[in-house]
């Protein structure tokens, strides 16, 4: 007899995925149908399922909220990116990058900056205090920071992400020390950590707060993940916001044109030069973006 049911991944890996129900867990293949259709699940995804003689499949992806390529999760209410100014340090193109795609799909995105204890980071603070994100300093090692970012994601679906070594296990393991997640070293000769995270998970802290700790990345990687439309790059800058429309050109791309608000901005200091030659550079990618590669 086939038993259907609704419920959400909870944890994918090497094709097999792992859905809570009502009921309690399945483990679960995806129906071929779905890889037919190009419709790959994801950690986060709502679906429907049916289970023959205590096997379960994924029949059905329900409607997504937002879904991302890397990290691969669907339905987050925010994004956390770590980041951090010593071993390794972060390159600000990878956490703009990331914000971007985000703002992309107007996920909000929140920054934490580890390894206070070592380093403050008092300048990549700034700059994305400056910038309009929602910034931590923070300490897994002494705790800096747990407890604002905690209030921040209670009662949330959050992602955690960032460069490999930054941390994101680490303080996993602080805000539930319950999880005991392996940690990895960084190596002192590459600035890299080794990936700890194999697969994308989602962890239940309780009071309705899940937060799925995503495997890490370099410099490398960043071509791997989402693009956008040239045209849609300046919104997924929420720092360009008060200036965009008021160009001498309602198509202007705020890089070479005479009159450009958003550059005179950047002249007078309201927007930060390392986020506008991010979005120089990731222009240029997206330029490069035929629209059919969107579908």
């Amino acid at each position: 007899m086939t038993k259907e049911s609704e419920g959400r991944i909870i944890r994918s890996l090497s094709g097999f995925y792992e859905v809570r129900t009502g009921t309690g867990t399945v483990t679960c293949r995806a129906r071929g149908s779905l890889r037919r259709e190009s419709q790959i699940p994801l950690t986060g995804d709502l679906v429907s399922i049916s289970i023959e003689r205590g096997k379960g499949m994924v029949e059905r992806i329900l409607p997504r909220r937002n879904s991302f390529v890397r990290p691969a999760v669907a339905n987050v209410d925010a994004l956390v990116v770590f980041a951090a100014n010593v071993n390794p340090v972060t390159e600000p193109f990878l956490i703009d990058r990331v914000a971007a795609i985000a703002g992309d799909q107007e996920v909000p995105v929140y920054l934490v900056v580890n390894k206070c204890d070592l380093d403050p980071a008092r300048e990549l603070i700034r700059i994305y205090t400056h910038a309009g994100f929602p910034v931590i300093a923070a300490s897994a090692e002494t705790g800096e920071g747990i407890g604002q970012l905690w209030e921040l994601i209670r009662g949330k679906l959050v992602a955690f992400t960032g460069n490999s070594g930054v941390g994101k296990s680490s303080i996993l393991n602080r805000l539930c020390p319950a999880l005991q997640l392996p940690t990895g070293e960084v190596s002192e000769k590459l600035g890299r950590g080794r990936h700890t995270t194999r697969h994308v998970e989602l962890y239940d802290l309780g009071e309705e707060t899940y937060v799925a700790d995503t495997p890490g990345f370099s410099s490398f990687d960043t071509d791997q993940m989402d693009v956008m439309l040239k045209e849609n790059l300046q919104y997924a800058f929420p720092d360009f916001g008060p200036y965009i429309g008021d160009c001498q050109f309602h198509d202007c791309s705020h890089r070479k044109e005479p009159g450009c608000a958003v550059r005179a901005a950047l002249d007078a200091g309201a927007i930060e030069p390392t986020r506008y030659d991010s979005y120089l550079r990731l222009y240029e990618k997206a330029n490069q973006i035929k629209v059919w590669e969107l579908k």
